[in-house]
């Protein structure tokens, strides 16, 4: 039996890990910390969590704990993860990973040493949505992929004490959100991309509330790449264009919370939907099931650093364009 330990009293943690290690009989959520006076008692009391630490330290070194969930803003994710994994704690990690790619390198790196397992919480890339995209690529349903298309938005309204618009804390569109398709199209294309440039649209604060980016994958295939964070509704696309037919996915993030698969081949045109649990359901089994060798983990280790590595050239593209000053 599994006891997980939420570092951070955060928001996402009830639907990302409580309720799916509730629905499980081989995981318990066994403690929670926060370095906010008070704040992991109240929320242990609200979630109904044996054990509040009012430290990081603490939690990392309580007995009980063998698994890690980092839900701490962008800024704690590489500090707090290495100590973990230094702890003896395996960790599921909130994207993006890192700030850079040089920090996912060094958690991954921190991983192999201590032995234990470290992934990334694309949650998405575990759902059977995103499974029978990746199913009809490898039957040949696509043909050569001729072009492929990408973009996340989200209202998060613009408030400086938010993390999310916050420099300091690894706030931006690029950050919360443009993880998502970037990793959405480097898992399709099972490959790195060339970032060929990018544009922001920064918040007063000098973070980018918007991003767009070209980027190039082997076969000189284009793609295009939108994440923006004032821009309602929420809304998410994945396009994918091949010589044999095209595939458009609504939703690729939280499939679970309703999602359209649309789909032409040849004269056939089909719209449909998958019934299936939550991407976090899928994400946690994969996790566990990942501590015992079996089942394999697509978010971790290379491709965490690669997806960092595609964010980073994304920002620099961005600033070498005159769009978005040095971070």
């Amino acid at each position: 039996m599994h006891s997980i330990g939420i570092l951070g009293a955060a928001g996402i943690a009830p639907r990302s890990i409580i309720q799916p290690t509730r629905r499980r009989s081989d995981a318990v959520i066994g403690a929670v910390a926060s370095r906010r006076p008070g704040a992991a008692r109240a929320y242990a009391e609200a979630h109904h969590i044996p054990v509040a630490h009012d430290s990081y330290d603490a939690l990392l070194a309580d007995p009980n704990v063998t698994i890690v969930y980092n839900a701490l803003p962008p800024t704690g994710h590489a500090e707090w993860t290495i100590k973990a994994l230094e702890a003896g704690k395996h960790v599921l990690c909130e994207k993006p990973l890192a700030t850079n790619a040089s920090e996912a390198a060094e958690m991954v790196a921190a991983a192999e040493r201590s032995g234990r397992v470290l992934a990334e919480a694309f949650h998405d890339r575990y759902h059977p949505v995103f499974l029978h995209l990746l199913d009809l690529k490898h039957s040949g349903a696509f043909g050569a992929i001729k072009s492929l298309q990408a973009s996340f938005h989200v209202d998060i309204p613009f408030d400086p004490a938010s993390i999310r618009h916050d420099p300091s804390q690894g706030g931006g569109a690029m950050m919360d959100l443009g993880c998502y398709p970037v990793h959405w199209l480097r898992s399709f294309m099972e490959g790195e991309p060339e970032v060929r440039s990018a544009t922001a649209v920064l918040n007063p604060l000098g973070v980018d509330q918007r991003m767009e980016a070209e980027l190039v994958f082997a076969g000189d295939v284009p793609a295009r790449m939108i994440a923006d964070i004032s821009s309602p509704p929420f809304r998410g696309l994945l396009r994918i264009e091949g010589e044999k037919g095209i595939v458009e996915l609504d939703n690729p993030c939280l499939p679970h919370k309703g999602h359209s698969l649309r789909e032409w081949f040849g004269e056939s045109y089909r719209e449909h939907t998958l019934g299936a649990g939550t991407t976090y359901d899928y994400q946690l089994a994969a996790f566990l099931g990942a501590l015992d060798g079996s089942t394999s983990l697509p978010t971790g280790g290379a491709d965490a650093v690669g997806n960092m590595t595609t964010v980073d050239a994304i920002y620099a593209a961005a600033r070498a364009g005159g769009s978005f000053p040095a971070r």
